[in-house]
């Protein structure tokens, strides 16, 4: 019984991958019809998210740190929450939109179709344009790695890449429960915003200009200080402003595990919860 139940899982999982890939194909291939099109709107997407570092560079122009933290410093923040939240909209952001669905009934199309659900509203109107918010926080982080003063140990270098990917893990699953909210909330896209865009400009910055008790919530209630501020604070070698154990900042990839299952759970606890528009 259990290993019918773990191969009919990843049977699911399988095939949701497999939707998940041949919508975003059909989107990209509408997408590239019109190239300069494609081209401006990710160049618009670039110059738009770089407005934020520039907005930083120009504080810089007028104070040597902030908070206690360097221009290279801070990039590196900034950077690593502007790579792994690039990435995670780049796949998921579309799930957004799902409280509009529920409200104009367009739902129930996709609950008739024999894929997972989540797979294809993450899927729908894949914006390629996106890119260009990934492409700007690359940048911004391989200046702060290359100006920052470091000493660099193996371990160091490898958590980089490492809290990109958990951290876009993260940020998805603050994205799946915000959109498995909406199931209930139905106008609630706002909310999710919060969480997700307003978490990614909350790291850009160090924790140390925030109240403790803004801190304590993103590491002790919605985890979005491991996505970066407490791994990258180990990488810079600067102390966390409130008492956690060191050995946090080696847990990213536990709490991504542990935020994609909770999110799991509200996700189909959301799909079960849903009775159509009743039209």
């Amino acid at each position: 019984m259990a290993d019918g139940g773990a191969r009919a899982r990843r049977a699911l999982l399988t095939d949701g991958v497999r939707a998940y890939g041949l919508i975003v194909a059909m989107w990209v291939r509408s997408t590239m019809t019109y190239r300069a099109s494609f081209v401006m709107t990710t160049l618009a997407s670039f110059a738009t998210t770089a407005f934020d570092f520039v907005a930083i560079l120009l504080m810089f122009s007028h104070i040597d740190a902030l908070g206690g933290y360097s221009l290279a410093e801070i990039a590196v923040l900034y950077g690593v929450t502007g790579t792994a939240f690039g990435l995670c909209d780049l796949v998921l952001g579309s799930v957004e939109r799902l409280g509009r669905r529920v409200r104009d009934g367009t739902l129930d199309t996709l609950l008739v179709r024999p894929v997972p659900v989540l797979a294809q509203i993450a899927a729908d109107r894949f914006a390629l344009r996106r890119v260009g918010r990934v492409a700007q926080g690359v940048l911004v982080l391989g200046y702060g790695l290359l100006t920052v003063d470091v000493a660099w140990t193996p371990l160091k270098a490898l958590m980089v890449p490492a809290m990109v990917l958990t951290g876009a893990v993260i940020f998805g699953a603050v994205f799946v429960v915000g959109a498995a909210f909406q199931f209930w909330a139905q106008d609630a896209a706002q909310v999710q915003n919060a969480f997700t865009y307003g978490g990614n400009t909350l790291l850009q910055y160090p924790p140390t200009v925030f109240t403790k008790d803004l801190v304590r919530g993103v590491t002790f209630v919605v985890p979005l200080a491991f996505v970066n501020w407490l791994p990258a604070l180990y990488v810079l070698g600067r102390p966390y402003p409130v008492e956690v154990p060191q050995w946090l900042a080696f847990a990213p990839p536990l709490v991504a595990v542990a935020a994609g299952w909770a999110s799991g759970i509200a996700w189909r606890a959301g799909l079960r919860a849903y009775r159509s528009t009743g039209s």
